[in-house]
């Protein structure tokens, strides 16, 4: 002979069952509690932000983000770990000129958790149509409240709350279903470091001023030797005064 309590809520099911004695006998005088876990289909998003680092502080930062915006991160524990270039950094190792890369990935999955709760027990007293006292294996009574409506089914009659009777055997069984969304999030931080700074440019010999020397005074033109003689030049004279001369001469005669 079978009783069922209706559900309680979207997702509660409070469930009475009349048994026998040799039934009865085989269950625990003390509530039970079992819970169990129905995981669904499970989706991912990944979101990328990337920046640059522009000051590095006690445990801060400020990022520099691709949209131009200032990202102030403080308060950065030591555990916390990048991958940068292929080796694991810290905060103690951040650079201004760094970039980073956070690849944020948003994994849901609905579960459906549910809890049965289950007592075995004699009708000590019932309040009809709201709550009924079992008498457990133990001696020890505990009241259970009836959901409102309820109908039972009593040797193939269904009957309410006033159906139950002092002395009948009864076995209660509370499931509760409970529907939740699971959110997890992971974080990798990577990225490169900036790059190294230009080499030194050589040194320029430096130019000292020197006043230039002084010129050199002209050397004065030098003289004739001693045994130089006027006479070449006087013969030059009188021969050109004899060209005149005779030039003159005729061209009187021809007039």
């Amino acid at each position: 002979m079978t009783s069922k309590i209706g559900r309680i809520g979207p997702s509660l099911v409070f469930a009475v069952w009349l048994l026998c004695l040799a039934f009865a006998a085989n269950m625990s005088g003390q509530v039970q509690t079992t819970t169990s876990t129905k995981a669904g289909p499970s989706t991912q998003e990944v979101k990328v932000e990337r920046g640059e680092i522009v000051y590095v502080g006690d445990h801060e930062l400020i990022v520099k983000m691709e949209d131009g915006s200032l990202r102030h991160i403080s308060n950065i524990p030591d555990s916390a770990k990048a991958i940068v270039d292929g080796k694991e950094v810290g905060i103690r190792d951040a650079k201004v000129g760094m970039k980073l890369e956070k690849a944020i990935t948003t994994t849901t999955t609905p579960k459906t958790i549910t809890t049965v709760k289950s007592v075995t027990g004699k009708v000590w007293h019932v309040t009809p149509p709201n709550s009924v006292i079992l008498t457990l294996e133990d001696g020890t009574n505990q009241q259970f409240k009836i959901p409102k409506n309820q109908k039972f089914n009593v040797d193939g009659q269904m009957v309410d709350a006033w159906g139950l009777k002092k002395g009948m055997k009864v076995s209660a069984t509370k499931v509760v279903e409970e529907p939740v969304t699971v959110v997890e999030h992971q974080a990798q931080v990577t990225g490169s470091m900036p790059p190294p700074p230009p080499p030194p440019a050589p040194e320029q010999p430096i130019l000292v001023a020197v006043a230039a020397p002084a010129p050199a005074p002209a050397a004065p033109p030098a003289e004739l030797p001693k045994t130089g003689s006027m006479l070449p030049l006087i013969g030059l004279l009188g021969g050109l005064l004899l060209l005149s001369a005779l030039g003159l001469r005729a061209i009187r005669r021809i007039y």
